[in-house]
């Protein structure tokens, strides 16, 4: 059959109609179909250069104790999952360096940097260690150079220090002289097509766990006020979907790697409980603990510490309108041998061991055990901090110092031994990495007796003071805070202590200056800056008791620090 001229133009047009129509519509479900943005994020990772030591009982499995993280396991890791997303978002909370082991603070803790950056790092919050040295140093850590408050450290291992290649954020730091942010609060950075706002804050509470003299100047401001600000500004430069880096955190009785897990108790859920709605993911720092947990339909994570743990996090977006339509999430412990080291990285930890190796290796001590513990025993001191305490209180007894404390938090391994008992300058500075000097200042017994009571003053229950093993005392949980000490049990050298009576004590400037909420310490009048390092110390304090740890040199046969109920 012949068509005419005129029908055959009019199917032509009605069929490249309809095929524009599919055209478009198919563009149109093209646009509107979501996007996997893929994250990789750690937090407190501490300058552990090297695997250490991890405990851990994943769920459903057995306790296991493991050599696991170095940045050549983790850096073979990241390369693994970019094989899955090359535009994988590797992202940080905070703590990166500071108390860090000697391989890396003996060298201002460039080498950790450097490893960072090499691993693509694109964005870290703040966390208080990053304040150890001061505002000046964390300012060259970003930026670089050698102009450096500890200029013996500083640009030794590379005269050419470029600084951080990722961007330090918090939003809720503030320097008082300008009322500017003391770094960036935010970035944006675009993932398959998907604008996705970073922003950093670290905990408020900074003030209580960092030397005084190393914020001076600065301001910390409610983390979620501060966090909730910056939205409208960062959704005018085009941000759709958030995520919160933030050094605070919690902890949970679940397993490390449980999805959804719902007991996540402590600071940082009143935080996200505040958070803008529009905020759906919480990446935390702070409390060393692993945890994939929800909290108002929010995603909170945690990575542990120390690069043990790397926590995976899958975002679902819609790209047009921002939506994120789900997030799945899981912690991956680095094991040794599950991704092949990185070969560059591993070349590089080999140098920087090489060119410490003299320093960290040489024998300090000798200790009659493989390690002791820093754990504290069921509410009744741990042997290393009574250790810690005891050197700090022989280090002082000819300034007339009867008593010497510790604050556990800056233990921050035990003390180990290699072979034959023999303890490196490496192994003992992994223990006390601070660099704090010994402060001697008196208390009256009173003072004395509302410094031990400080100890449960604070959320999450007791947070014990480590002491010399000369003070004794008996505690009752079930007493009313402020009253937990049992009358009368208070003892120095075993003869009550006397509320009138002034008690010389030492503990390191960070302890002294009111540090990790005991306050009773700053008001200990008398006092002297010793110039003693804690270190120096303990060093010697081993060398005039070669066989402690063993068995029969046993700090506690008799528990001195006793919890009643």
């Amino acid at each position: 059959m012949m068509l005419s001229r005129s029908f055959r133009t009019t199917l032509s047009l009605l069929t490249s109609a309809l095929i524009l129509a599919g055209c478009a519509g198919s563009a149109g479900h093209l646009a509107t179909r979501s996007v996997d943005i893929n994250l990789v994020a750690i937090n407190d990772f501490h300058g552990n250069l090297e695997a250490s030591k991890y405990n851990y009982a994943p769920l459903g499995g057995q306790k296991e104790t493991i050599q696991a993280g170095g940045i050549d396991v983790l850096g073979g890791a990241l390369a693994a999952f970019r094989r899955d997303d090359k535009d994988l978002l590797f992202v940080a909370a905070g703590d990166m360096v500071g108390a860090s082991p000697a391989l890396s603070s003996m060298w201002a803790d460039e080498p950790s940097l450097v490893a960072m950056n090499r691993m693509g790092l694109v964005a870290s919050s703040l966390g208080n260690h990053e304040f150890d040295q001061g505002a000046k140093e964390l300012l060259r850590q970003q930026h670089g150079g050698c102009d450096s408050p500890r200029p013996a450290k500083a640009c030794q291992l590379n005269k050419d220090f470029k600084g951080a290649g990722f961007s330090y954020l918090a939003t809720n730091v503030v320097d008082q002289a300008s009322g500017k942010n003391l770094v960036p609060g935010w970035r944006i950075v675009d993932v398959k097509g998907v604008k996705v706002g970073l922003i950093g804050a670290v905990l408020q509470d900074v003030p209580s766990v960092a030397v005084g003299s190393a914020i001076k100047g600065l301001s910390f401001l409610d983390e979620a006020d501060s966090i909730n600000k910056v939205l409208p500004a960062m959704r005018a430069q085009g941000a759709q979907v958030f995520v919160v880096l933030i050094h605070e955190g919690g902890h949970t009785g679940e397993p490390f790697d449980q999805a959804n897990c719902a007991g996540l108790q402590g600071p940082i859920v009143g935080i996200v409980k505040k958070l803008d709605p529009a905020i759906r993911l919480v990446i935390s720092g702070h409390s060393h603990t692993g945890y994939l947990c929800k909290v108002d339909g929010r995603v909170v994570t945690q990575a542990d510490a120390m690069g043990h743990v790397l926590s995976r996090i899958t975002m679902k977006v819609e790209p047009a309108s921002g939506k994120v339509e789900d997030i799945s999430v899981r912690n991956v412990v680095m094991k040794p041998g599950a991704f092949t080291p990185d070969a560059q990285l591993a070349a590089y930890l080999q140098d920087v061991r090489a060119r410490s190796q003299a320093v960290l290796a040489a024998p300090v001590a000798h200790i009659g055990a493989a390690s002791v513990p820093r754990r504290d025993g069921a509410g009744m001191g741990s042997p290393l901090g009574t250790l810690i305490a005891d050197a700090a209180l022989a280090a002082t007894r000819d300034q007339g110092v009867q008593l010497g404390f510790m604050n556990s938090g800056g233990i921050r391994k035990d003390l180990e031994a290699g072979e034959g008992g023999v303890v490196s300058f490496g192994q003992a500075q992994a223990v006390l990495p601070f660099a704090n000097t010994l402060v001697a200042l008196d208390l009256s017994g009173a003072q004395l007796r509302i410094l031990l009571e400080q100890q449960w003053d604070r959320q999450g229950g007791g947070y014990m003071l480590q002491t010399s093993a000369n003070l004794s005392y008996d505690w009752d949980s079930t007493r009313p805070a402020g009253q937990r000490l049992v009358p009368g049990s208070l003892k120095v050298d075993g003869k009550p202590v006397e509320e009138g009576k002034t008690y010389r004590v030492v503990a390191n400037n960070f302890l002294a200056d009111g540090g990790d909420n005991f306050p009773m310490f700053a008001k200990g009048t008398n006092r002297v800056e010793t110039q003693i390092r804690d270190l120096d110390a303990l060093v010697a304090h081993l060398k005039q008791t070669p066989n402690v740890g063993a068995p029969e040199t046993a700090l506690a046969a008799r528990p001195r620090i006793r919890k009643l109920r």
